[in-house]
């Protein structure tokens, strides 16, 4: 089975539904397991999603001349 494909927003609010469901408890066991194995599926494409934005995520810093100069997050994370 092709896994969807969703944006990081659509996941999250899928993921709240889930919980939701999950929570009240009145779930029979099957749907129960179905809809676990869809959420845990969900919070991985979300890691995803969050690990590649990071990445393309940079801080603008001062460089030596004053101009401004762009450094992944990583390497500023401890300045």
């Amino acid at each position: 089975m092709a896994e969807k494909k969703w944006t990081f927003e659509q996941a999250m609010g899928r993921l709240e539904e889930i919980v939701q469901h999950l929570e009240r408890g009145d779930v029979p066991l099957e749907e129960s397991i179905s809809l676990f194995e869809e959420g845990t599926a969900l919070m991985k494409q979300c890691n995803t999603l969050l690990s590649k934005a990071e990445q393309k995520v940079t801080k603008l810093l001062a460089g030596p001349d004053g101009s401004p100069v762009e450094r992944p997050m990583e390497e500023v994370a401890d300045l």
